[in-house]
């Protein structure tokens, strides 16, 4: 239904025409109030706002707006049904016109029209701007969350003190700013402090800074955004690293494990051991030849076989490294034993594993090419040369 009132009086009008009393009559309109949609309606005190963010199916926020009037009773019962569904609902104490969210939106979208009129930005850099720097913190903390951790220990009054006279300052087209009383400070503060009281400055740094990196890691599968810059940043870091030495195992991940591998345990997750070994299986396919610009021809290796033994823990912060040992190649495939190891030396972990090489057309087993195979099997004969690695072979319940 478009934002027209009164295109919406009469959808709302035929729905109620056609529904039992008791019925929760939600609207996803982005600005009218609930009074506004009441108007004229068989049953005010069943129409509430419902609203919702695009793409609703990800986003949990709704917006229920309408606990201030003759639909409270409905708005609660609206509150109670939305999170049973999962969702957030967000009950907005007083009607306003664009309600909470789209007014925040309004102020940075007309900002940002004021940027763009006056040659200070494009849109693409202050896209930039918003989802490089301020937007990743905002999507996890929000707005009053962060300035309290800037504020330091002495909290949200100390923020305010410190950049409250930059209201006066002509940092925005929107002027139209609250004086900042003695009330306002304290009922702020006291708002802040019943928010987040609970933690410190400290808790909430670091509660921050996890969500900051398990975000930008999320963003980096996607190759997104700032997942896209921290690529664009390890690739330049991988650029540098010098030529492996081929007649030791090679060396295949280095890494610090992240707060997010870790479980209920305390330790790092099993399905992320398998995470890093398959890195590492990645890192070996680079070093023979099959790096991003070959698997863009069609032709990939895939795992066959995996045997994964957990020997030591790793906790969040560990540095941990992986060690690769080619043990045969020819034909369609090679045969690999990685093992994982802790700063201190202690063996973490090995796998053994089996890959294929494969046509990505067709899905099927086939030869490499010739430079691949010639480099798998002078790394063969050079493995050849060291130990068996313990644990070669083992089969599940083995005993050690």
């Amino acid at each position: 239904v478009p934002e027209r009132l009164d295109i919406k009086h009469k959808v709302l009008a035929e729905v109620q025409a056609h529904t039992p009393k008791g019925v929760v009559i939600g609207s996803s309109t982005s600005g009218f109030k609930p009074s506004e949609l009441q108007q004229g309606a068989a049953r005010p005190g069943e129409i509430v706002v419902c609203h919702p963010f695009n793409p609703v199916y990800l986003l949990p926020l709704i917006e229920v707006v309408g606990t201030d009037g003759p639909a409270a009773a409905t708005a609660d019962k609206a509150y109670e049904i939305l999170t049973g569904i999962g969702m957030k609902p967000l009950k907005v104490r007083k009607e306003i016109d664009a309600h909470i969210a789209d007014r925040f939106l309004e102020a940075v979208w007309r900002e940002g029209l004021w940027l763009i009129k006056d040659g200070i930005a494009t849109t693409e850099e202050i896209d930039d701007a918003i989802r490089f720097g301020f937007g990743i913190r905002w999507a996890q903390m929000g707005l009053f969350e962060t300035y309290r951790v800037a504020g330091g220990e002495a909290g949200m009054a100390h923020f305010i003190a410190q950049f409250g006279p930059c209201l006066a300052w002509p940092w925005t087209k929107l002027m139209d700013v609250p004086e900042l009383t003695d009330d306002l400070v304290k009922t702020i503060a006291d708002q802040s402090d019943a928010q987040s009281g609970m933690h410190t400055i400290r808790q909430l740094e670091r509660i921050r800074d996890d969500n900051l990196v398990s975000m930008m890691r999320s963003l980096k599968g996607r190759n997104w955004g700032a997942g896209a810059l921290l690529n664009q940043h390890d690739a330049r870091l991988k650029a540098l690293e010098p030529t492996p030495d081929f007649a030791s195992p090679l060396p295949t991940l280095d890494r610090v494990v992240p707060i997010s591998w870790t479980d209920y345990n305390g330790h790092m997750n099993e399905a992320r051991y398998l995470e890093a070994f398959s890195k590492a299986s990645d890192r070996f396919m680079e070093i023979i030849g099959c790096d991003a610009t070959y698997i863009a021809t069609g032709n990939s290796y895939f795992t066959a076989e995996t045997h994964l033994r957990h020997i030591d823990e790793a906790l969040a912060g560990d540095r941990i490294r992986v060690e690769t040992q080619l043990l045969s190649a020819g034909g369609k495939k090679y045969h690999i034993f990685s093992s994982m190891y802790h700063s201190d030396g202690r063996l973490l972990a090995t796998v053994e594993q089996v890959l294929i090489h494969v046509s990505l057309q067709t899905r099927a087993a086939t030869m490499p090419p010739s430079d691949i195979a010639d480099k798998l099997a002078r790394i063969a004969k050079l493995h050849a040369a060291l130990p068996i690695p313990e644990g070669v072979g083992r089969h599940v319940g083995q005993p050690r």
